[in-house]
């Protein structure tokens, strides 16, 4: 199943079910009772996700990230064999982990925004893991049973800024400036992540391609490290981190500009794509 939350033709948001095409809104009793995709996954109301309510057409709303509201967004960095190579280090002996803010993501279709104090904004495609059962010291045996899906990203990164000091933060949290969507492909539909493959596109080229298999920590390690440290929470969304490719390890630089377009791509996920824009 496909869910993922909108804003309606009219400015309301809301939630449903992608089939055929279509948006489906879910039924007005579930969203009487859950108001986001948020409360449905903290209700363990999944699965009553259904087609119920209005049908729109996927041009005439705008997509949101399917969890619009996480408690959380956990980035995990370095965590691809590839990119760890090309940066010229070794495997990290824990997952290196910073966050982003909610109001730093758009979902898909959406401009992405290049701040005005930067020209090295660069693209990071990556698979987003979202939580749909609570846990704390969850062991990795059994972190699968925590998911509730998966989604793509795009980690966008103001590089100059995330290298002022030794903390990502700075760079990874611009407001708009990454993405997240189409759409929450559940796990019981795709249920082998590390089976899948991702690819970026910037305007056309693939800049990045990689198995997902290729993960220096897998989804379980990383549930469980994470789960030492916070509780983890229905809606949280872990983002597993970036391949080779990444534009700052070019020769030449190659970073976003305005009017250039951005697509991650997951095989059994479906594609995210975002144009690039400066603030209006």
């Amino acid at each position: 199943m496909r869910i993922t939350s909108f804003i309606t033709p009219d400015g309301t948001p809301s939630y449903g079910v992608v089939h055929d095409g279509k948006l489906h809104e879910a039924s007005a009793e579930l969203r009487s009772r859950f108001a986001d995709l948020r409360a449905v996954l903290a209700g363990g109301a999944l699965d009553q996700v259904q087609p119920g309510g209005a049908v729109h057409d996927m041009e005439a709303v705008k997509l949101l990230p399917p969890i619009p509201n996480p408690d959380k967004i956990l980035c995990i960095g370095l965590n691809y064999m590839s990119h760890i190579k090309e940066t010229g280090r070794d495997k990290p002996a824990r997952p290196a982990i910073f966050t982003r803010a909610p109001s730093s993501l758009v979902g898909h279709d959406v401009p992405m925004i290049r701040p005005r104090a930067s020209d090295q904004f660069d693209f990071e495609g990556e698979l987003a893991v979202v939580i749909g059962k609570a846990g704390r010291d969850i062991a990795a045996a059994d972190a699968m049973r925590h998911v509730a899906g998966y989604s793509c990203f795009n980690d966008g990164s103001v590089r100059d800024f995330q290298r002022h000091t030794s903390q990502f933060w700075a760079g990874k949290n611009f407001v708009e400036s990454g993405a997240m969507g189409p759409w929450l492909v559940t796990s019981d539909e795709l249920t082998d992540p590390a089976a899948q493959t991702m690819e970026t596109r910037l305007n056309g080229v693939v800049v990045q391609s990689t198995p997902i298999a290729d993960l220096a920590f897998d989804i379980p390690e990383l549930i469980a490290y994470l789960s030492i440290v916070i509780e983890l929470l229905p809606g949280d969304i872990i983002a597993t981190g970036t391949p080779s490719g990444v534009g700052l390890f070019r020769e030449p630089k190659l970073f976003m500009k305005p009017g250039d377009v951005v697509e991650v791509e997951i095989s059994g996920v479906g594609v995210l794509s975002n144009p690039v824009r400066d603030p209006s």
